[in-house]
């Protein structure tokens, strides 16, 4: 059952259908979703871990095999009291494991919880590559900002260098406050070539993560219901982040390892039938006069195959030790990434708290800014303020803008990040697609994505990538 909080993202984040152009941040991750190579190939891994289940059940079930031959005898024996010119033989075995010291039940244990770390992996791959877009989209609104505001910069500087050259000439001013302006008018253009070409760096981020270039982005919606608390941060974190579960379902994998290893050591039984048919196709002869001999004849038989192992080498041992090892290094992997999810989710928590601290003393800041250019453009208008002072005022209040905006991107991109530590921003948590997504279907464990298709699905022609279901018995 989903979190109420989880509800409030998702309908914060319904909007207009993708185009095949991104213009707000929910298209931007729908068409990731669907085409980020990250994504892409993660599933594709993800697919290859779920044919570990049905492997490891073929261990138990019965296996049959049949073979046929035709041979020409090209060369016979002289001594041979029965020369045949030819002759088919079938044969037909059937084996059926009975025991087999718990080796494929806990190997299927083992593969289903790979499945299941497998899944969780996926979960934080999603939500990597989501918190990367959200970045790349927020960079890109924030470079497009800064753009905006160093080319009003310029046309202001430009403005009042016209302005205090036409006072120059009438005496208003001086030829050093004439170069002051231009010095500050040069220097305003060149923090324009800068912001455009980073700007420009950011355009071609969001291309790399999304796919399609960036046009017109709307502002993000809000990200309601973050964590109060850092308490509350993290008691999430702690049962919903996928790379914590990962490494819980890895050990989990890793201790039924333990027991397929000790079970090489014990017996194994299965049942056996085998067939077989042979003809000579009438050309089997007796030199012996009056002697005849039967053409075809069949086989069959059925028993007890056990095999008991004495000696194998030290094999047995060490493949115990090597997993038993293997075990306590998951565990304590788990312990690891358990102390990397606390640290990381009480930093995004910091740092999201920190980030809307900086937001609103930039308001305050850009606010205060404002009212000083005003008063001191009035000043100068009668001599009280020189010229360097407007500039450096207005200077200011380009820094506090441009610090406002940057503040603004920091912290949307803070709380997604807190979001992302807490095992919520991924498609399902964001009501991407509903209830069509990429994950296993009841009674199998071939994910799915939107549309049915097990790989990316191609919008434009409405066609899929489709790989074999890979589904076994329970």
């Amino acid at each position: 059952m989903r979190l109420t909080g989880v509800l409030t993202v998702a309908s914060a984040f319904i909007a207009a259908g993708a185009t095949a152009r991104a213009e707000t941040l929910r298209e931007a991750l729908m068409i990731a979703y669907r085409t980020n190579p990250s994504l892409t190939a993660a599933r594709a891994g993800l697919r290859a871990t779920d044919e570990g289940v049905p492997i490891a059940k073929a261990g138990a079930r019965p296996t049959v095999s049949a073979t046929a031959d035709y041979q020409e005898f090209v060369v016979r024996s002289a001594n041979s009291f029965s020369a045949p010119l030819r002759a088919t033989n079938a044969s037909a075995n059937v084996s059926l494991p009975i025991y087999q010291g718990g080796r494929v039940r806990n190997g299927i244990k083992a593969a289903d919880a790979r499945v299941e770390a497998g899944r969780e992996t996926l979960r934080g791959t999603e939500a990597d590559v989501f918190t990367a877009i959200v970045s790349v989209y927020m960079d890109v609104i924030r470079d497009s900002a800064t753009v905006d505001l160093n080319r009003q910069n310029v046309r202001v500087l430009e403005t009042n260098l016209q302005a205090s050259r036409d006072r120059f000439e009438i005496g208003d001013l001086t030829r050093t406050d004439v170069a002051q302006s231009e010095a500050r008018l040069e220097l305003a253009r060149g923090q324009l070539e800068l912001a455009e070409a980073q700007l420009g760096a950011s355009l071609e981020n969001y291309l790399r993560f999304v796919g399609v270039p960036a046009r017109d982005l709307e502002q993000p919606p809000e990200l309601p219901n973050l964590p109060g608390t850092a308490q509350d941060a993290l008691a999430t974190a702690l049962d919903r982040n996928p790379q914590l579960l990962a490494a819980q379902a890895d050990a989990k994998a890793a201790g039924y390892d333990v027991r397929v290893a000790a079970a090489a050591r014990l017996p194994r039984l299965s049942a056996v039938a085998s067939g077989n048919y042979n003809n000579y196709l009438g050309s089997l002869v007796s030199t012996i006069p009056g002697r005849t001999f039967l053409q075809a004849q069949r086989t069959a038989t059925v028993g007890l195959s056990a095999t008991i192992p004495l000696y194998q080498g030290g094999l047995p041992a060490a493949q115990v030790r090597r997993a038993q090892a293997l075990s306590s290094q998951a565990l304590e992997q788990i312990v690891f990434v358990e102390r990397r999810v606390v640290a990381d989710t009480r930093a995004a928590f910091l740092r999201h708290r920190a980030t809307l601290a900086v937001v609103r003393s930039s308001q305050s800041a850009v606010s205060a800014n404002e009212l000083a250019v005003e008063g001191v453009r009035a000043e100068n208008s009668v001599g009280n303020r020189t010229v360097l002072e407007v500039l450096n005022a207005e200077q200011e209040l380009l820094n506090s803008r441009v610090q406002l905006v940057t503040a603004q991107r920091d912290a949307y991109v803070a709380g997604f990040a807190l979001l992302a530590a807490t095992g919520r921003a991924e498609a399902r948590d964001l009501g991407l697609f509903g209830d069509e997504l990429f994950a296993p279907r009841l009674g199998d464990h071939a994910p799915r994505l939107p549309g049915g298709s097990y790989g990316p699905v191609d919008e434009a022609a409405g066609s899929t990538t489709a790989a074999n279901e890979s589904s076994g018995p329970s």
